[in-house]
């Protein structure tokens, strides 16, 4: 379970040895967020000016080590019914303590992010992070889904519901 402070709720932080997790948008290092970007194998074509119009129009989430930006998600929704989980990075220097999972549970137990029926992801790796929050393949090795139906709790580590069908996706 994600911990924070005595401050906003929606804004965090959340704090973990040296590291936090805050929604404060003025606190997002862009030019992290960038070159971090500009080498993955989802974004790497993507201007900086596409990246800047997104992070102002999602939830962003940032990770961040002695105050230096280390990490990222960013959640597109109505926050109403849907959510879509992207643009999800730990800098390679910070990987492997557990960060991932920590970034992922502050997400999907945000208050502002809660009672939503779907939330969908796309990734062609780290399934089995994403599963322990309740996604499932839907397209293995590209989406991934997370629903809830009516009456469940929502934020945890829910089994899918099999009757709630799929979302029709592009073809490749």
């Amino acid at each position: 379970m994600a911990t924070t402070d005595a401050s906003d709720p929606d804004l965090g932080p959340w704090i973990r040895d040296r590291y936090s997790i805050s929604t404060d948008p003025a606190l997002i290092d862009r030019g992290a967020v960038h070159r971090f970007l500009a080498e993955s194998y989802w974004a790497a074509e993507r201007p900086a000016e596409v990246i800047d119009r997104s992070i102002d129009g999602s939830l962003t989430f940032g990770l961040y080590h002695d105050g230096r930006q280390v990490g990222m998600a960013r959640v597109v929704t109505d926050l109403a019914t849907f959510a879509w989980l992207c643009d999800v990075f730990i800098e390679s220097d910070h990987r492997g303590a557990g960060l991932g999972q920590w970034l992922v549970s502050v997400v999907t137990e945000h208050p502002s992010l809660q009672g939503f029926r779907t939330w969908l992801l796309g990734t062609s790796y780290s399934q089995s992070l994403y599963a322990r929050f309740g996604f499932v393949e839907v397209e293995p090795g590209r989406f991934m889904v997370r629903r809830q139906t009516q009456g469940a709790e929502v934020g945890r580590t829910a089994s899918p519901t099999a009757s709630v069908p799929g979302p029709t996706l592009p073809e490749r």
